[in-house]
């Protein structure tokens, strides 16, 4: 349907994490700003070339405090270390603070990593949208001149379960392993997500998420260990950048610099289906 969800439903991809704090909207009414964006954010692009699928670097694996704080330098020499709420030091639901640090480490990855992806749909839906027709009716395409939330709030109810049903899937997979990996609390690089081989070979051919081709299997430590380090940073600027963009659609002057770009939403962007769903309803499901 469109090229990325709504807020909300991208925060279906990724619960419960360290850096939950942010999330997804960008409405650029200026097509320039747009696509000036879109190229400050492609110059910065090594976090989807980095991909944390191949063998373990020395961050692959931060199973202590001790290893967070190494890096914490390296990602970012002048704050370093920063935990206020020390969640470091936690032991999540009685299953030791390894596994604890490997949940959050996990899930400040993943939330970066649906951040960026959430920045670069909306700028693009923003300027362009598919050209052929969205249902097999015939509906196009919500215009490019609508916000991506309307855009969101525009397409079929049928369209937004199968993007749901899509990311589920891929959820599921993950905490599962593929199949073949242990879980990230229990000894899992956080960030690598499980290959669908075990999929491939016995149910239907499928491309893996990350390096489909094995462009990448070649790559040093080295390179993998910086790319791995540009991640963590470009998921965290990605995550603040959205939230800024978010604030400004919803809550008009809150962030001054967008205000001549920012387009107003009297909708909920952290309810991705509203009207439609809703657990309280007669009708949960809209249909």
């Amino acid at each position: 349907s469109l090229l990325l969800p709504c807020p909300a439903l991208a925060s279906l991809c990724c619960c419960s994490s360290l850096s939950s704090l942010i999330f997804v909207s960008v409405s650029l009414v200026s097509p320039t700003m747009k696509l000036a964006a879109l190229s400050l954010l492609t110059g910065s692009a090594a976090a989807f070339t980095a991909g944390p699928q191949q063998a373990a670097s020395s961050t692959s694996l931060s199973a202590t405090k001790a290893d967070l704080e190494a890096i914490a330098e390296k990602a970012n020499p002048t704050v370093k270390f920063y935990d206020p709420l020390n969640l470091s030091d936690k032991n999540f639901w009685g299953q030791g603070n390894e596994a604890t640090i490997g949940f959050l480490r996990q899930s400040e990855i993943k939330h970066g990593r649906i951040a960026m992806f959430a920045f670069v749909g909306y700028i693009v839906q923003s300027n362009f949208v598919f050209p052929w027709a969205q249902t097999l009716a015939g509906t196009p395409h919500p215009s490019p001149d609508l916000s991506p939330e309307q855009q969101w709030d525009a397409i079929p109810l049928g369209a937004k379960w199968q993007i749901f049903a899509v990311i589920s899937a891929l959820e599921l997979w993950d905490e599962c392993g593929g199949g073949s990996l242990p879980h990230y609390m229990r000894g899992r690089q956080p960030g690598k997500f499980p290959s669908f081989q075990i999929f491939r070979d016995n149910v239907h051919p499928v491309f893996d998420l990350y390096d489909p081709f094995g462009f990448n299997k070649n790559m040093s430590e080295e390179t993998k260990e910086r790319r791995l380090v540009a991640e963590l940073n470009n998921g965290r600027l990605a995550q603040l950048g959205i939230f800024g963009f978010l604030c400004a659609d919803k809550i008009p002057g809150s962030v001054p610099a967008l205000n001549g770009i920012a387009i107003p939403y009297s909708g909920d962007p952290m309810i991705p289906f509203e009207g439609q769903f809703s657990y309280l309803s007669g009708n949960p499901f809209g249909l």
